[in-house]
């Protein structure tokens, strides 16, 4: 794969982002107060599962009730510039694609008007007991279909 071809996508404004607020504590950073880079994957994460409970679910009641969960199967990232400690960071969610088992999500870290990261990451559903690709729920499938 190219440098290029591996290039996270941009957000598109006239799609749907969600935007979920992280504040740096000490505990994401290293010893010269920077944001560890593992840390992003963290935040862009819990963002992902704001936004699901934002579309009204949630994985605990998705693995309860369809008997499946998501995973990530791909990340790529740009690091673009650092967070450091006690920074008040902007993490945007926006969904790219849908297919009937993946979605592929567009993501940026921002501080303030600072681009800091931008990511694609794709995430593929799976059922919870032997991780063998599941199909989105129909209901979920539709709500996530109204934010594209």
């Amino acid at each position: 794969m190219t440098r290029a071809a591996a290039r996270p996508a941009r957000l598109q404004p006239e799609l749907f982002a969600y935007s979920f607020p992280v504040r740096v504590y000490f505990e994401n950073t290293d010893a010269g107060g920077v944001v560890y880079h593992a840390e992003y994957l963290k935040f862009l994460e819990r963002a992902r599962t704001e936004w699901l409970r934002h579309l009204g679910y949630d994985h605990q009641a998705l693995a309860r009730n369809h008997r499946i969960v998501f995973v990530v199967t791909q990340a790529v990232a740009d690091f673009l510039k650092p967070a450091r400690l006690d920074d008040n960071l902007a993490v945007s969610v926006q969904l790219e694609s849908l297919g009937k088992v993946r979605c592929v999500f567009v993501q940026e870290i921002r501080r303030e008007a600072d681009l800091l990261l931008r990511a694609k990451v794709t995430v593929a559903c799976v059922t919870g007991e032997h991780f063998k690709p599941a199909e989105i729920p129909e209901a979920l499938r539709r709500k996530m279909q109204a934010s594209l």
